[in-house]
């Protein structure tokens, strides 16, 4: 296995959570403390840092230090590796899916009857 298919597998595995993924998506509008993530969430804010460690080790997120506060930010590098590997799917099925299309097009084309005069 490779270092890219491993970090891949780390990072998939972080956003299985529902609770981690609702962390990334709250930190896609701006950094936040351990605080702000745990405040939508019925766990403790001990829990809500161990999410906050899975989604590090993953790259996903990263942590700053702002005097007493350490806030939380995203990594949209990280999120932007994810999506190019997405999209290089999505890419090859939506030309299979463009072909299909022309197919069937020209198989239409040809099976429509013709108007008599």
């Amino acid at each position: 296995m490779s270092d890219d298919d491993a970090a891949l597998d780390v990072a998939f595995l972080a956003l299985a959570d529902p609770v981690r993924r609702r962390i990334i998506a709250r930190l896609s509008r701006g950094p936040a403390t351990v605080n702000d993530l745990a405040e939508p969430f019925e766990i403790s804010k001990q829990a809500v840092s161990k999410h906050i460690q899975v989604l590090e080790q993953a790259q996903l997120v990263t942590r700053s230090r702002d005097a007493q506060r350490r806030p939380v930010h995203l990594n949209p590098a990280r999120l932007e590796a994810l999506t190019a590997w997405i999209d290089q799917y999505r890419l090859v099925r939506e030309g299979q899916f463009r072909s299909l299309d022309a197919v069937l097009e020209s198989s239409a084309g040809q099976a429509a009857p013709k108007a008599k005069d």
